[in-house]
């Protein structure tokens, strides 16, 4: 008797033309659902990701211009510009950092060295001050060309890396400027161009700083390298996927090379702009400004996660903070309590870029 699967019965299969059935000619189709209110929105902001912080913005303004007086005086309006100048140039670094999916937690105190080297220097050495400027500038380069180092080549998670930079760049502000603060008097008389971007001019009534004019220029090249160079495609595309960004032919480690190069020269700019802002090269100023120019980041709609945002939503981030920062102030707030206001706005948006990669999710 031969086996069972000897016996069983096999059925050819259907050979006949698939050109002579009718649904051969049928293109497939797909069962298309409306989308309500909340998803459409949500869709609208994962394709717009600049809007969120832009509403935030706009619903601020016109919050505090109703409830705080003298909201809307040219000089305070001016005044938020003067106060987010520094800030808002260091999150312009720090963006490039985030949107490759790391994080940068020494631009501050890159900052702060690179100011120390540019007052000692001139004042102290009698270096000529362009070329202290320029050296100055140079220091900012070489901290984040020995961030990115450490990230490409060791292999670090950027997280740690910049907190252990963070450390050591803070050390040696330290000890080269021996915690001695250089005053306004002594760069008036010996280096006076260290405080070119605290100069004032008027604008339609408003009074703004070289500072705000260094920023937007910052803002807006990084603009243009992001949105129109393959460069700026690289980066959003070792910040979106690395492994597929290498699969594709990009030198991943060389994008991210020159990522922390670019952020730590903005943050050599950023100390320029900083010792015009406080009058003097001081080695304690702006010691907050690495979480204040993560907060501006987040706040201005950039993932997180890396990949996705607009480079113009740090910025807007920045006014945000200032917006609050000086409507609670005329309020007659407390300080305690805008730390409090800017702490919910972190996690809000947060939130709500969570909420927004659902859709590509």
């Amino acid at each position: 008797m031969p086996p069972p699967f000897l016996t069983k019965e096999v059925r050819m299969p259907d050979t006949t033309d698939p050109a002579a059935s009718p649904a051969a000619d049928q293109v497939a189709q797909f069962e298309d659902h409306a989308r309500g209110p909340v998803a459409s929105l949500q869709h609208f902001l994962h394709r717009n990701p600049t809007m969120v912080p832009v509403i935030v913005l706009a619903l601020s303004v016109l919050g505090f211009g109703l409830l705080a007086p003298n909201f809307f005086s040219a000089f305070n309006l001016s005044l938020i510009m003067q106060q987010v100048a520094v800030v808002g140039t260091l999150a312009a670094a720090q963006s490039l950092v985030i949107l490759t999916a790391g994080i940068d937690l020494s631009v501050g105190a890159i900052m702060l060295l690179s100011s120390v080297i540019m007052g000692k220097l001139a004042v102290i050495y009698g270096v000529p001050v362009p070329l202290a400027i320029l050296l100055g500038l140079g220091v900012g380069l070489a901290a984040g060309a020995l961030n990115g180092f450490l990230v490409t080549r060791l292999k670090l998670p950027p997280f740690i890396t910049t907190l252990g930079t963070w450390n050591i760049f803070l050390a040696l502000n330290y000890f080269i400027s021996d915690r001695q603060t250089i005053r306004s008097q002594t760069l008036d008389s010996d280096a006076p161009l260290l405080k070119l971007f605290g100069e004032r001019f008027n604008l339609g009534g408003a009074v703004l700083t070289w500072g705000v004019v260094l920023m937007l220029v910052v803002f807006v090249v990084l603009w243009y390298a992001l949105y129109q160079t393959a460069w700026g495609r690289r980066v959003y595309a070792v910040g979106d996927d690395p492994e597929a960004a290498k699969l594709a032919g990009i030198q991943t480690n060389r994008v991210l090379m020159s990522v922390y190069m670019v952020a730590g020269l903005i943050c050599g700019l950023a100390a320029w702009s900083a010792i015009g802002r406080v009058g003097s090269v001081s080695p304690t100023s702006f010691l907050e400004s690495n979480l204040e120019s993560i907060t501006a980041v987040v706040i201005g709609g950039i993932s997180l996660f890396g990949g996705r945002g607009s480079i113009i939503g740090p910025l807007i981030g920045a006014l945000i903070v200032g917006v609050f920062n000086s409507g609670l102030r005329l309020m007659g707030v407390d300080v305690l309590w805008q730390l409090f206001a800017t702490g919910w706005l972190i996690i809000a948006a947060v939130a709500i870029d969570q909420w927004i990669r659902k859709v590509s999710a």
